[in-house]
């Protein structure tokens, strides 16, 4: 853990924590938090879940009795011959019914329940809304991906018997072998992550005292479960150590149980508070985020790669029954490059590559790994852009790409809607070799030499070249820090003298590489650089493009062309504009929170709808329903100091009002105050 840091002075604070968005990486620490957790799997005894609900409602009505076992699927009727069935009078009943139960059995739409810890502070109505927000959002979108073999009636966890067990009959010849043969008398509570389990979530527990007797004690009845159910996420927002000790971690999760067949039902996501309460908080971010967080806790973490499961072979496949255990799904190649083998996974890459290896698995990442080298995320190198990397930043820049998803099909839980895909444009077409260290700094559209300027491959941002510790020494253009965003028309330069090189700011522009310079301008060269200019689309792989001043040229793909009135040459990529319909800016900006919530967590009064100037005759205009300006850098601190001083020249003018009573001065007090409850505070 990291010491703790004197007090900074408030203004240092305001600034520092303009600049944490830009800096800030979501990385993910979930192998290194997962790799503490004891999962708790079906006990061995256990009738699987989906033979009760089936069962006793079928026996009572005498109807067809469906019987799910771990790797067969069976149809046991009352009635064994047609004959007989179409002499019943029922039978037409009992028919419509195995159809439905049939139906009840294929997959759906997964159906993610949270549920708040109590462990949780209480967190204030802005903090609360921004979790539920994010979290709803998220769940929605991974529901239209997944479907999965629903729980009947509800969801109920097992309790861990190494927990609540003193001593386990161990001997196999024994009538209650593997069963409770004395309870633990310290044992309380199951938990997970610091979280509690309610009680009412867990399968009670019994005991047996003697090996090969049935007498049994029944110390904790069965809780009431979870009704319409298939993963629980217990959420537990906090500010806890890991948190503290890295800043770029947004929030961290694991999964605690796994059903009879493997599949995880329950996990626990923490959300970082900090992340909550600093300047510049993004909804986008902490959905990307929570995305991120649930496919580890569904199925995409090395600790459950070696219980994928193999459902090509069952001829109910479809039902997600008769499957068999895939078995290794990771294992390194000829250059110690760790991949994952399976049959969806090397189908997508081979497509995604063009590659001529039809068993090229996808590799994952080599950095920040314990003991055989297994991570849970893509190498950053290959699958750059993937949601499924170890660090994350603009979600503009990462996609739910079908490799991931396709990962998440083999698990053999799941069936996947493509559909709903994301374009992964990172290594399209490059080849079996793209991303390795021996080919990396050769000639490539996607990676970079030196440390020049230049541009974002999604062509979204200018960018920097540079290299990171995922990276291991290849380099690619990264977003600047700063007014980096093409599509962001407040980044325009105010002065035309600035602006020599034609560039314009506009929600479809993007970045260019380019070595223009306006004719007029006093320099005779200028090197290649990104710059910013308009873009739409004539047709696939066709495009025009729009530097200031000019009409709208023709830029044919992969070549480079003049612009009237300016020298140099503008470079036109290929197959990255009007290539991929969900290549896009994002929808919305960031909401950030305010410098007043900031330093006193008070809420803004409702008094007054209305946003006014807070100054008269000043340009500072403070609209609390809307986000910040990327001058927010800038503004930060003289939004806070305006705070104060309005603060204290509001008392003095009240003082002179009511002691001097002196019309001038109520005159230059009204036209401060014109709007006085614009900024009512409330301390919470």
């Amino acid at each position: 853990m990291k010491a703790v840091q004197p007090p900074i002075s408030s203004p240092l604070l305001l600034l520092l924590l303009h600049l944490w968005p830009l800096c800030i990486w979501g990385r993910c620490i979930f192998d290194q938090v997962q790799s503490s957790v004891r999962v708790v799997s079906s006990p061995i005894l256990q009738p699987n879940p989906y033979d009760w609900p089936l069962n006793e409602a079928m026996v009572k009505q005498q109807v067809p009795v469906i019987s799910v076992g771990r790797d067969d699927l069976t149809l046991q009727t009352t009635q064994r011959s047609q004959d007989a069935t179409s002499r019943h009078p029922q039978s037409l009943r009992i028919r419509r019914m195995e159809k439905g139960w049939i139906k009840a059995l294929q997959p759906q739409p997964i159906r993610i329940k949270t549920w708040t810890s109590r462990e949780s502070p209480v967190l204030s109505h802005w903090e609360r809304e921004r979790v539920e927000a994010a979290v709803s959002e998220a769940i929605s979108t991974v529901s239209k991906l997944l479907s999965v073999r629903r729980v009947p009636d509800r969801l109920l966890l097992n309790r861990d018997i190494n927990k609540y067990c003193r001593f386990i009959w161990r001997n196999s010849s024994t009538y209650n072998y593997n069963r409770c043969g004395r309870a633990n008398e310290k044992y309380r509570a199951e938990s997970c992550l610091g979280v509690t389990i309610p009680d009412d979530h867990l399968s009670g527990y019994i005991v047996y005292p003697h090996p090969d007797q049935p007498n049994s004690q029944v110390l904790k009845p069965d809780g009431l479960g979870v009704p319409d159910t298939d993963f629980l996420l217990y959420m537990h927002t906090q500010s806890t150590a890991k948190c503290r000790a890295d800043s770029s971690v947004l929030a961290y999760s694991v999964h605690c149980q796994t059903d009879a067949d493997g599949r995880p039902i329950v996990g626990v996501v923490v959300i970082c508070r900090e992340s909550l309460r600093v300047d510049g908080f993004s909804h986008e971010r902490m959905v990307q985020t929570v995305i991120h967080e649930l496919f580890h806790m569904l199925g995409f973490s090395k600790d459950l790669y070696g219980t994928w499961r193999d459902c090509s072979l069952s001829s109910q496949s479809q039902l997600g029954v008769g499957c068999s255990s895939r078995g290794h799904v990771t294992n390194t190649d000829e250059t110690g490059q760790m991949r994952i083998y399976s049959p969806n996974v090397i189908k997508t890459l081979h497509t995604h590559l063009n590659s001529t290896h039809t068993e090229l698995g996808a590799p994952l990442e080599n950095q920040d790994v314990g003991s055989g080298g297994v991570s849970s995320h893509w190498e950053a190198r290959v699958l750059q852009g993937s949601i499924m990397m170890a660090a994350l930043g603009e979600p503009s820049l990462f996609q739910i790409d079908r490799v991931t998803l396709s990962a998440l099909q083999d698990t053999g839980w799941y069936t996947v809607n493509f559909s709903q895909a994301q374009s992964l444009l990172w290594g399209e077409g490059e080849g079996d070799l793209f991303g390795s260290l021996a080919t990396c700094n050769e000639s490539s559209s996607f990676f970079c030499t030196g440390s020049g300027l230049g541009c974002h491959y999604l062509h979204l941002h200018k960018g920097e070249c540079q290299s990171d510790e995922y990276l291991e020494g290849c380099r690619i253009y990264k977003p600047l820090a700063n007014r980096s965003e093409c599509w962001k028309e407040e980044n325009e330069r105010k002065s035309e003298l600035e602006n020599w090189s034609g560039e314009i700011y506009h929600t479809d522009s993007r970045c260019f590489l380019s070595s223009l310079i306006r004719e007029d301008h006093s320099s005779h060269s200028v090197s290649v650089v990104g710059h910013c200019y308009r873009h739409r689309c004539t047709g696939r792989n066709m495009y025009q493009i729009q530097v200031g001043g000019s009409d709208w040229l023709d830029c044919p793909a992969g070549k480079s062309i003049e612009v009237l009135g300016y020298r140099g040459t503008v470079f036109c990529p290929d197959r990255r504009f009007c290539h991929h319909h969900n290549v896009n800016p994002p929808a919305s900006t960031h909401k950030p929170l305010l410098p007043a919530q900031l330093s006193t967590a008070a809420t803004f009064s409702k008094r007054n709808h209305t946003p006014q100037p807070m100054i008269s005759n000043s340009s500072l205009n403070f609209k609390p329903a809307l986000p910040f300006s990327t001058s927010a850098l800038k503004a930060g601190m003289i939004v806070a100091s305006v705070l104060v001083i309005a603060n204290v020249l509001f008392l003095l003018a009240v003082l002179i009002i009511i002691y001097r009573k002196c019309c001038s001065a109520r005159v230059r007090v009204h036209a401060f105050i014109e709007t006085p409850h614009v900024l009512q505070l409330q301390a919470t």
